[in-house]
C-alpha cells in the first residue's frame, strides 16, 4: 500500500486520537486502551512498510502519549472492572455490529430451515435431536409433564452441567472463527435447526405454548448468549479474511482481541441463563403471565445491553 493511501485512510481517527488525549481527564480508560491498541497496530505497520517516514515519527509519538496517559492513571483501576461491563462491551458491541448482524441472521435462518424441514417431514425432529429425546419427550407429554426433561435432574448438578457446557460451546463458536468464520457459521446452524425443528415439533405435539414458555425463560438470555459467541468466532475469521489496511497477522490479532472480549462478556450470561434453566424452568405450574413477563423482561436486557447501549455510548450519551 502506498504510504498517501495509508495516511487518507487513517488520518480522521489518529485525530480523534489526538483530542481524546487533549481531554484525557474526560475520557474512559477502557477508550484509552482501545486507541492505545490501534495506535500500536498502526505504528507497527508504518515501521515495517514506511521505516523512516514522518508518518512513522507522527505516529510513534502518538503511541507514546496514548501509553504515559493510559499507565499513568492506572490508579484508577479499582473500577476497571465496572467499566469493562458497563463500557468496554458495549463499545465493543458497536464495532461488531455487523458480525452480530451475520450471527444472527444464520440464527433465523437455520431456525426457519429447522421449522419448514420438522412441518415437511415428522422425522426430521428425530433425525436431528435421535430418538432418545422425542422418545422421552413424548412420555412425559403422556403423563402430563411435557416439560419433565428439566426436573430430571437435581438441581445444583445441572447448573454446573449446563454453565460448562455451555460456555464451552461458546468458546467453541468463537475457536472456530480460526477457520475464516466457517466454523463459527456452522455451529450456529446447527444450534438454530435443533431449535426451529423442537420448536415446531412441541406445536405438533399441541404443547407449543408450554415449550416456548419454557424453553425461552432460560433460552432468551442462552440462546443471545450464542449468537453474540458466534458474534466473536466471525470478529476473529474476518480479522484474517478482510485485513484492510493492516497485515494480515495485525489484524487477526485485532480481531481475536475483540472476539476475547466479546466471549468474556457472555460468560455471565451463561451463568445467569443456567441458573435459571435448573432452577426456575422446572416449575412449569408457575402462572404463565409471570414466565412470560421474565422472558420480555430478558428480551429487553439483551436488545437495550447489546445493541441499544452500544449506540448511545458510540453517540457520546454517558450512562450514570
Amino acid at each position: 500500500m502506498k504510504e498517501a493511501t495509508f495516511i487518507r485512510q487513517n488520518i480522521e481517527k489518529w485525530k480523534r486520537f489526538e483530542t481524546v488525549i487533549d481531554s484525557v481527564s474526560k475520557q474512559d480508560p477502557g477508550l484509552l486502551a482501545d486507541a492505545y491498541t490501534e495506535i500500536a497496530t498502526d505504528l507497527s505497520f508504518s515501521r515495517s512498510h514506511y521505516p523512516r517516514s514522518r508518518i512513522t515519527i507522527y505516529l510513534n509519538n502518538l503511541a507514546s502519549a496514548l501509553h504515559n496517559t493510559l499507565y499513568k492513571n492506572k490508579k484508577e483501576s479499582h473500577s476497571r472492572i465496572l467499566r469493562f461491563w458497563k463500557t468496554e462491551i458495549p463499545q465493543v458491541m458497536y464495532a461488531s455490529r455487523r458480525e452480530l448482524f451475520y450471527s444472527f441472521l444464520i440464527f433465523a435462518v437455520s431456525a426457519a430451515i429447522g421449522c419448514v424441514s420438522t412441518l415437511n417431514d415428522h422425522g426430521f425432529a428425530r433425525l436431528i435431536m435421535g430418538d432418545g429425546y422425542i422418545d422421552m419427550t413424548l412420555a412425559n407429554i403422556e403423563e402430563g409433564n411435557p416439560m419433565g426433561v428439566y426436573g430430571h435432574m437435581p438441581a445444583v448438578p445441572m447448573f454446573l452441567y449446563i454453565v460448562i457446557n455451555n460456555v464451552k460451546v461458546s468458546f467453541m463458536i468463537f475457536a472456530m472463527g480460526c477457520l475464516t468464520g466457517f466454523g463459527t457459521g456452522i455451529i450456529l446452524f446447527i444450534n438454530g435447526v435443533m431449535i426451529g425443528s423442537f420448536e415446531t415439533f412441541c406445536f405438533q405435539q399441541q404443547i407449543g405454548t408450554e415449550s416456548l414458555l419454557a424453553v425461552w425463560l432460560h433460552g432468551t438470555l442462552e440462546i443471545s448468549a450464542i449468537i453474540v459467541a458466534g458474534a466473536a468466532g466471525f470478529a476473529l475469521g474476518n480479522g484474517w479474511l478482510f485485513p484492510g489496511t493492516y497485515s494480515r497477522g495485525h489484524a487477526f490479532v485485532a480481531g481475536a482481541g475483540r472476539g476475547v472480549k466479546i466471549i468474556i462478556g457472555t460468560v455471565p450470561i451463561f451463568i445467569i441463563a443456567g441458573f435459571i434453566e435448573s432452577f426456575l424452568t422446572r416449575h412449569t405450574e408457575a402462572p404463565n403471565w409471570l414466565r412470560g413477563g421474565f422472558i420480555l423482561l430478558s428480551l429487553a436486557f439483551v436488545i437495550y445491553y447489546y445493541i441499544v447501549l452500544p449506540i448511545k455510548l458510540r453517540h457520546g450519551i454517558s450512562e450514570s
